[in-house]
């Protein structure tokens, strides 16, 4: 079978964001990264790298409040190629609900996300509680960025252990560890295998650092829970899906990793659709 994927995690208009020192560090510092790493980039450039190694689909990330009129150009232009990743604050209460509510109605929207460090607030807080619960009712999937980050931020926050309790009392929320788990790997390996609706992303990690009982998760237990996400620009999307090419995984293990996980998660409709057409013909 020829590569298929789906990026979870693709940035194309960094160029507003500015240039945060913690961000600025960890484009230098961490990803070797240049002047590149800061801009804006174009639907035809992102659609041609796209096309050349077969993603099919990939979550752009903006923000929820204030969303980025070049992301939903994207989405305006293509939405059977782009969806949409809503960063959100939950301390924004009810008005945090309100626009969710209402991006949901208006865009493509693929799925939420909160970045902990941003916050310095664990997971497990009663402030993101509301979130959960309104992305139960929009049947919305959740991404919270685990592991220790790159930039000089608070880490502790992002401990995959504060999901825990998450995951217990809100069972129906699919719910997405970012960025991976480094250093807690075997923490949210155990996390994933106790709860059923809990997921890894592997976005801003090269597949060839991927941890030896990451792999042997892939291979086994997890082959379902394991879903491919860039970051780009970060890393590249090219050299991402070239990277995880090359992983040592079993047969199947690979496209699910890179595209029937999230096709699953993400865009159940269009799986149900494939399904129905799978059995009528």
């Amino acid at each position: 079978m020829a590569t298929r994927a789906i990026d979870g995690w693709v940035n194309v208009s960094m160029g507003e964001v500015g240039r945060p020192d913690f961000l600025t560090r960890v484009a230098t510092d961490t990803f070797k990264q240049g002047d590149d790493f800061f801009r804006n980039y174009s639907i035809d450039e992102m659609l041609e790298v796209m096309d050349e190694i077969g993603v099919e689909k990939a979550i752009l990330t903006t923000e929820l409040t204030r969303p980025s009129e070049h992301v939903l150009s994207f989405t305006d232009a293509h939405p059977d190629r782009f969806a949409i990743g809503a960063q959100l604050d939950p301390r924004g209460g009810m008005k945090t609900l309100r626009a969710l509510q209402s991006f949901s109605e208006s865009q493509p929207l693929a799925l939420a996300r909160i970045t902990p460090f941003l916050l310095d607030l664990p997971p497990n807080h009663a402030v993101y509680y509301p979130v959960y619960a309104k992305c139960i009712e929009l049947e919305l999937p959740i991404t919270i960025n685990t592991g220790i980050p790159g930039p000089p931020v608070p880490g502790e926050c992002q401990h995959p252990m504060f999901l825990d309790r998450v995951c217990l009392h809100f069972p129906e929320l699919k719910l997405v560890m970012a960025h991976g788990a480094d250093p807690w790997w075997n923490e949210a390996i155990r996390l994933m295998i106790k709860y059923r609706n809990l997921y890894l992303m592997t976005s801003a990690y090269l597949p060839k650092y991927f941890p030896p009982e990451l792999l042997r998760f892939m291979n086994t237990r997890g082959r379902r829970k394991i879903l491919f996400a860039s970051d780009h620009p970060v890393i590249q999307i090219k050299r991402c899906v070239e990277e995880a090419e090359r992983l040592d995984l079993r047969p199947g293990v690979l496209d699910g990793f890179l595209y029937e996980n999230a096709a699953r998660l993400f865009f159940p409709d269009s799986v149900r659709k494939d399904d129905a057409g799978a059995e009528a013909s």
